[in-house]
């Protein structure tokens, strides 16, 4: 049973996130817990109390939370699919952290506002800091991606971190939740050759790939001066649905989030993004 938390504020690309997830895991048994974080100043306990604070909840969360189970009801008929509402007070990644102790987390889902939301994202916004701060794998869902099971997934690397079982389980287990194609994008300056500890990452990743899904993979080696410039023809071009990255390139990472000389519609505000944690 796979545990997915949806941190909300309820706000429509929230509902976004969770309405994608929801048709993406429409076949697999899942616990869904959405959670609502309100600052610690709303709970009515002063910072030096130990009163703790009270359960019930006031009544406009209590019609939002009501109006997201109503429209999750609407997209999922699946018996093996059972929700529950969360709602904490106090520091929205303490929260999360928690959470995902308490209940076992396996993902978090969250939705931003695509360029603008991806820029804040490595400014410190909510879904930028739970990418960087919780190690966790998190599934970011732009505002305009299309409800859709993604068909051609790609993977971009710089072939600088080896491959541990994790990353590659997690790889392999939305390639079988989706039945989609591989493509693994790596891209280097012209003048630029692997160097051997690349090689031998490559090696082991292609060979993974060659022996768990020979017919749906393919490798791309491409030659450019910027290697976000590159990735994002990549993505436009070849129709990708969903991106795959590691967490531990963080770097490399936030320079493919967010690009200020690209003006045409870019893949950041349309593609989920899945970052994965060891």
């Amino acid at each position: 049973m796979k545990n997915i938390l949806f941190p909300t504020d309820f706000s429509e690309n929230s509902w976004c996130a969770i309405e994608y997830a929801l048709k993406l895991f429409k076949d697999a048994p899942c616990n869904f817990y959405v959670l609502h974080v309100d600052a610690l100043s709303r709970s009515g306990v002063d910072s030096n109390s130990f009163v703790m604070p009270s359960k019930s909840i006031n009544v406009d969360l209590k019609d939002n939370l009501e109006d997201t189970f109503a429209r999750i009801k609407n997209i999922t008929t699946n018996k093996e699919h059972n929700f529950i509402a969360l709602h904490e007070y106090g520091n929205l990644i303490d929260i999360v952290r928690k959470t995902i102790s308490d209940k076992k987390i396996n993902l978090i889902v969250m939705g931003t506002k695509g360029a603008s939301g991806l820029k804040e994202t490595i400014l410190g916004s909510n879904t930028g800091n739970v990418m960087t701060k919780v190690p966790c794998n998190l599934l970011v869902i732009p505002e305009k991606a299309v409800q859709c099971i993604p068909q051609e997934i790609a993977f971009p690397t710089d072939y600088n971190n080896f491959y541990s079982h994790s990353i590659l389980e997690a790889i392999s287990k939305m390639l079988r939740l989706t039945k989609a194609n591989l493509s693994v994008v790596n891209v280097s300056k012209p003048s630029v050759q692997l160097n051997e500890a690349q090689n031998q990452n490559m090696v082991y990743l292609q060979d993974y790939l060659l022996e768990l899904y020979e017919k749906s993979h393919s490798i791309h080696n491409l030659k450019h001066e910027k290697a976000k410039s590159a990735i994002e023809q990549f993505v436009v071009s070849e129709k990708i649905d969903m991106v795959i990255m590691v967490a531990k390139n963080l770097n490399f990472l936030q320079q493919l989030l967010f690009d200020t000389t690209i003006k045409k519609i870019s893949f950041q505000t349309r593609v989920p993004l899945l970052v994965l944690h060891e």
